[in-house]
């Protein structure tokens, strides 16, 4: 019998790769970068960092290109399905105050934690450490919100400014009614759009994960870590913190629903935020796992999910922040008292939207620098080591995301437990058509996001 037919006489399929999950695929390329970047650093191989340096920009490079068209109809399209919504209002105000709830306990822990471990001490800054080339202040936050010119607000991908155009492109929108029909779907075409190609970015991760830590470890090493070490390991505590203790508690005892089907279900959108290091950049993902894996209702997650992705940071505006804030006047000998705690605190909670759902949180940084009156300079030693870092705040701030639409939803009655509580299977990521794989609930679901 021959090799290429089968029992029937059909011909035999021609013998495919085996399917790697897309997580394992992740992992695989955070192994190889780490390996990848030690071989660069040790060997001094200039031209394997520089590609690994490469590789990680332009993966950046491309969940930037997305960002203004993805972020200006994200917010418009979710304020406007708003009147889709029962009890839109009540709605919104209840996410607005889980948002504000859950920033507060995690910069409250980052408080804590810097009162306690007193990160700092014996630190000095060397001689070329400078401070930060973009800062923050309260007149610099509050006059950006509006932009002079709405194409430079686009053109220079400032975050905020879109975010302010899309929230009154969007109210415009609800306030004259059905004749604007025509602008709300040409709006979620162009976000469809959008999101299509940035899949196609994010199928790219497991190579964007490569160059990414691939470069942190050959430009970086742990040489930065070491004298810095009990400020790295307070953040990483904090986070860890955030994410099995107080997400927990929150999902369990005001959201009533199991945790561990909650970091089942949002597992996929945490993990590419950790290697991404953009909330923006994993929207997509997340709004598919908070309407297909957790049961979320579409018309609601359209809001709460876009706008969580560019106002709602735990990692970056909450507990990091307050423990920078802490470590910079350990450095320098400035005492903090309880006004200036909780100073810090009511930065976090107003002032989250000055990070923008961006990689890196520096702009956060300054601005609570700048409040409290401590050196600038006092960052420059920690944009360092901030890749290592930006890695869990992202992480925390996907999660954080996706779990506020949760909450709200279970204390509302608009939760899909059949979705929730059923048994979650591998996320596709396909470069054509991204799905998820079927599951009984899923399969009933009655309005699936679209990708």
């Amino acid at each position: 019998m021959s090799a290429s037919a089968d029992v029937s006489g059909a011909p035999a399929r021609a013998r495919k790769f085996p399917h790697v999950p897309f997580g394992i695929q992740i992992l695989l390329g955070l192994v190889l970068g780490i390996g990848l970047g030690l071989v660069a650093r040790d060997a001094h191989l200039s031209w394997l960092a520089t590609t690994l340096t490469q590789i990680g920009t332009i993966f950046v490079q491309l969940l930037k290109l997305a960002v203004p068209p993805l972020v200006f109809t994200a917010i418009l399209v979710s304020v406007a399905n708003l009147r889709k919504v029962a009890n839109a209002a009540r709605l919104a105000l209840r996410t607005l105050m889980w948002f504000a709830i859950t920033a507060l306990i995690a910069v409250s822990i980052g408080i804590a934690l810097g009162v306690v471990t007193k990160p700092g001490h014996g630190v000095s800054l060397g001689a070329g450490v400078k401070a930060p080339g973009t800062t923050g202040s309260w007149v610099d936050f509050l006059q950006g919100i509006i932009p002079t010119n709405v194409v430079g607000a686009f053109s220079e991908g400032n975050v905020l400014q879109i975010v302010f155009l899309g929230i009154v492109s969007g109210a415009a929108v609800l306030a004259v009614g059905d004749r604007m029909e025509p602008v709300v779907k040409a709006s979620e075409l162009v976000l469809e759009l959008v999101q299509k190609a940035l899949w196609w970015v994010i199928r790219l991760a497991p190579l964007g994960t490569l160059g990414l830590i691939g470069k942190a470890v050959a430009v970086y090493g742990w040489d930065l870590i070491k004298p810095l070490s009990t400020f790295v390991v307070d953040i990483y505590v904090g986070l860890a913190l955030v994410l099995l203790v107080v997400y927990p508690l929150v999902l369990s005892l005001a959201g009533r629903v199991n945790p561990l089907k909650f970091f089942a279900g949002a597992w996929p959108a945490i993990q590419l935020g950790f290697v991404s290091r953009s909330s923006i950049g994993t929207l997509p993902m997340t709004q598919r796992v908070v309407t297909e894996r957790l049961g979320v209702q579409k018309e609601y997650a359209s809001f709460a999910v876009p706008f969580g992705a560019t106002t709602k940071m735990d990692g970056c505006a909450a507990l990091y922040p307050a423990l920078a804030a802490i470590f910079v006047a350990n450095v320098f000998g400035v005492h903090l008292g309880l006004k200036d705690y909780l100073l810090i605190a009511f930065t976090s909670v107003v002032g989250s939207a000055a990070t923008a759902g961006l990689t890196g949180a520096i702009v956060m940084l300054t601005l609570t620098l700048t409040t409290l009156g401590l050196p600038l300079a006092g960052a420059g030693i920690l944009l360092a080591i901030d890749p290592i870092l930006d890695m869990g705040r992202t992480a925390i701030n996907v999660a954080g995301q996706a779990l506020v639409p949760v909450v709200v939803a279970s204390r509302e009655g608009i939760l899909d437990r059949a979705v929730y509580d059923a048994p979650k299977g591998e996320l596709i990521v396909a470069g054509a058509e991204p799905a998820v794989a079927a599951t009984p609930a899923a399969a009933a679901a009655p309005t699936p996001v679209a990708a």
